[in-house]
């Protein structure tokens, strides 16, 4: 099959989040399967200064009412595959993918409703038509409905696949502020009073929609975890289904992690205490190998558990326990952890920074990941974790659900701790069973610290099961 994958940051190229994990990953895979992949993305600020690539056709024009745009299309290479980067400097030579600091663009509905046309275009400027036109998240929503309208033919085969990686994020927009789309007054008819939500868009006008983990997209058919768009959602449950992420384990494995200490495998777990001591050191914990270190690497929002995490945190603090965490975001969050760590300085180590290298460490280090999270689409962070034999806990939500096994539910194959309800007590009851676990069971914390090593979820698998999909 001819495929389009559509996607607004892609590992390698320009990267904000997991987003952009997936936007290499899946693509490589589906390559490696025999089909024809091309990537489509915007020429970011960042690409144009690490890469200065070269137009790969003549400078395409868009017409929407009495606005033109004119736009060049860039080729890259990714691992063989094509990369075609959409160049409209007015709207992506800028500072940030989609901010400036903390502050999202007030015209990125105007940003991105243009690209999805422009990633069309692309697509017929390089005589690419596609089988598949497979669109990620609320900034190519608006390429099915694109699709649906394209009267040149190109499109006619093409079906339109919609993959939802995080349903919080809508796109949701004053239609009046979207000067691109006005000569569409068809779409005043979709509005949620003056507002246009771009995943609504996707849901209605794709020809399937999918999500990144079977349990997320059972709840993206609730009341309660359809992120307000339950009616959507059933309108369309029998095209809604769910593929688990895959990992990338050439960039996360501790045997030949080149950012830890030391390197170890599940046969020899000794290069685990060194990776701790090397943490303790890094984040000015005391060096105490006895004491479990329960690490968290993440951005800093309520999605990921601190409205959980906050209110029982000074009680875990009366634990015999350190404490890592790592991430930006949230103001107010940092000021509260930076306040607790001052207070408990040689139990809690905040650092408010992301890089590579902390985020390996921490994962090598740590004897447990804290990911409570309020909703959790599918999660790489627990991945990681269970890797590196650092046993997740997590609440029993999306993707975390279908991959961490609890220890209390089946012994015989946990791989970590999960609670379910979203509060702070039943938060801090799961840690106080890992911290008991860590303590009183040293022989079956280390076999199930190996079972965790096993774990595996290959981009290989799962592109199977996109390809499926795209067969349907």
């Amino acid at each position: 099959m001819k495929i389009l994958f559509v996607v607004s940051e892609v590992e390698d190229l320009v990267k904000t989040g997991g987003l952009a994990d997936v936007g290499k990953a899946l693509p490589l895979a589906l390559a490696k399967l025999g089909h024809d992949v091309k990537i489509v993305m915007p020429y970011y600020k960042q690409l144009a200064d690490k890469f200065n690539a070269d137009d790969c056709c003549t400078k395409q024009l868009l017409y929407s009412g009495q606005n033109s745009y004119k736009f060049a299309v860039k080729s890259l290479s990714l691992e063989g595959l094509q990369v075609l980067a959409v160049d409209y400097p007015e709207y992506f030579d800028r500072k940030g993918l989609y901010a400036d600091d903390y502050h999202a663009y007030s015209d990125n509905a105007e940003r991105f409703a243009f690209f999805a046309n422009a990633a069309l275009q692309a697509s017929k400027a390089v005589d690419f038509q596609p089988d598949i036109v497979h669109c990620n998240d609320w900034h190519t929503a608006l390429i099915p409905y694109f699709v649906s309208i394209d009267d040149s033919g190109f499109f006619t085969q093409a079906k339109t696949i919609f993959t939802i990686h995080n349903g919080a994020y809508q796109g949701t927009h004053k239609f009046n502020d979207i000067a691109f789309l006005q000569p569409h007054y068809q779409l005043q008819s979709q509005l949620d009073g003056d507002a246009l939500n771009f995943v609504r868009m996707g849901i209605r006008y794709a020809n399937k929609i999918n999500t990144v983990s079977p349990n997320y997209a059972q709840e993206l058919l609730t009341p309660l975890g359809s992120h307000h768009l339950f009616n959507e959602f059933q309108n369309r449950r029998n095209d809604v289904s769910g593929i688990l992420n895959g990992c990338d384990y050439s960039q996360w494995d501790p045997i030949n992690d080149p950012h830890i200490a030391k390197n170890y495998h599940q046969e020899d777990l000794s290069g685990k205490k060194a990776c701790k001591t090397s943490l303790q050191k890094e984040l000015g914990l005391p060096k105490k190998v006895r004491v479990p270190i329960i690490g968290m690497v993440c951005r800093l929002t309520e999605q990921k558990g601190f409205g959980f995490i906050l209110p029982m945190l000074e009680m875990l603090m009366h634990h015999d326990v350190q404490v890592a965490i790592v991430g930006t975001g949230d103001p107010e969050i940092s000021v509260f952890l930076r306040e607790v760590a001052d207070k408990y300085p040689k139990k809690l180590a905040f650092v408010e920074d992301f890089s590579v290298r902390k985020a390996h460490m921490v994962e090598a280090g740590s004897d447990f990941f804290l990911m409570p999270s309020l909703f959790e689409p599918c999660g790489l962070n627990q991945m990681y974790s269970l890797a590196y034999g650092t046993l997740p806990i997590v609440r029993a939500v999306g993707g975390l659900k279908d991959t961490v096994i609890d220890l209390a539910v089946d012994p015989d194959n946990a791989t970590g701790f999960v609670f379910e309800q979203p509060d702070s007590i039943a938060l801090l009851s799961c840690i106080q069973r890992a911290l008991l676990f860590y303590h009183e069971a040293p022989t079956e914390l280390e076999l199930t610290q190996q079972r965790a090593m096993q774990s595996r979820f290959a981009w290989d698998v799962a592109a199977l099961d996109y390809q499926a999909l795209y067969l349907s």
